[in-house]
């Protein structure tokens, strides 16, 4: 019932269908092809095993947004390399947009002669990553150009830029050291990573919809509209309850989780150390979107910070998901409606 209401679908029929037509046909099919090109490229540098096995192992990592790498820095050693960097974005892209937007586009292709219209959820997914990663591009540009990528040429400069904006939203891969990077991008980073994939993707986060709906929220809100319209659509206001709920226990979640960190670090050791509370926080933030960047603090966490960390990365990924179905549970009893009562705000 939770993926059949994570993916929209009508019945659960229509979940198994989707399951064992496309969602394994597409998982394989996207990691043989991302791992046949990058064992192009890593046959230059390794034997025939070592190749294959380093591209099988990263496709899959970036597919699933995990971010694991077999290589001590991450991909830094190949931040000028193109067909690398395209190809791992591509592969977090894919595995970030969600199963039912690939099965859609693909539909959408496929039957040109009877094209349907694309759901609003796709439309706004696609729309929402691709704004996404423009900005966080951008960005990081104009933030880290005097610094971090200064003395690199024009063309590594861009493809750091749109590989660390991709790869921030939860798979975790770098091409840069992070510790390094100046303030105003770790912000953004953060921004990033708390914004997460999209729903039923291989990513974490609070999902791509979810901010881009708060946003619209907003924007109609500024414009005087009682209802949420977006492309001649209305949003429930059900879902946009559901939306703010999420939003608002996953900051609350973050916040509690960076406290109990904070609390049970050494405090004999850096004690007026200010920095701590920013790498503290974008470890926190990081877990909480299953991404995996750090600013170099986590190989020095105890064993209880340790603990809190593997259990916020738990929650950040099941969390949101499982908060998000209890909420369209029905209560077995009719609530009851008190007297209204005004209360000022702002």
């Amino acid at each position: 019932m939770v993926l059949k209401i994570q993916y929209n679908l009508i019945s659960l029929l229509n979940l198994f269908q989707l399951i064992l037509k496309y969602v394994l046909l597409s998982t394989f099919t996207i990691e043989f092809f991302g791992s046949f090109a990058l064992s192009v490229r890593f046959l230059e540098d390794f034997s025939f095993g070592k190749a294959v096995y380093y591209s099988i192992y990263h496709a899959v990592s970036a597919f699933n947004n995990c971010g694991y790498s077999l290589f001590p820095n991450s991909f830094m050693d190949y931040k000028g390399d193109t067909f690398i960097n395209l190809t791992i974005m591509a592969l977090i892209i894919l595995g970030g947009i969600g199963f039912f937007v690939q099965f859609e586009i693909l539909s959408y292709w496929r039957h040109r002669k009877k094209r349907k219209r694309l759901s609003l959820h796709t439309k706004i997914v696609l729309i929402t990553t691709l704004t996404l990663i423009c900005l966080g591009a951008l960005f990081f540009y104009l933030f880290e150009r005097n610094y971090t990528i200064r003395d690199l040429p024009f063309k590594i400069k861009i493809l750091v830029s749109f590989f660390q904006s991709v790869t921030a939203r939860t798979a975790g891969f770098n091409t840069i050291e992070i510790g390094r990077l100046t303030n105003d991008t770790i912000l953004i980073l953060m921004m990033l990573m708390f914004i997460g994939a999209s729903p039923g993707s291989t990513g974490g986060g609070v999902k791509t919809t979810s901010f881009a709906l708060l946003i619209i929220m907003l924007w109609n809100r500024l414009k005087g509209n009682e209802e949420v319209n977006v492309m001649n659509r209305t949003i429930s206001k059900e879902l946009m309850s559901k939306i703010v709920s999420i939003i608002f226990a996953s900051v609350l979640s973050i916040g509690i989780v960076l406290s109990l960190v904070l609390f049970t670090s050494n405090k004999s050791v850096d004690f007026f150390n200010r920095n701590l509370f920013i790498e503290y926080l974008f470890d926190t933030i990081s877990a909480f979107g299953t991404v995996g960047l750090s600013m170099g603090i986590t190989p020095y966490l105890n064993n209880v910070q340790k603990v809190i960390i593997s259990a916020m990365m738990f929650i950040g990924r099941v969390g949101p998901l499982t908060f998000a179905f209890s909420l369209t549970v029905k209560p077995k009893r009719a609530s009851i409606k008190y007297a209204e009562e005004e209360i000022m705000v702002g």
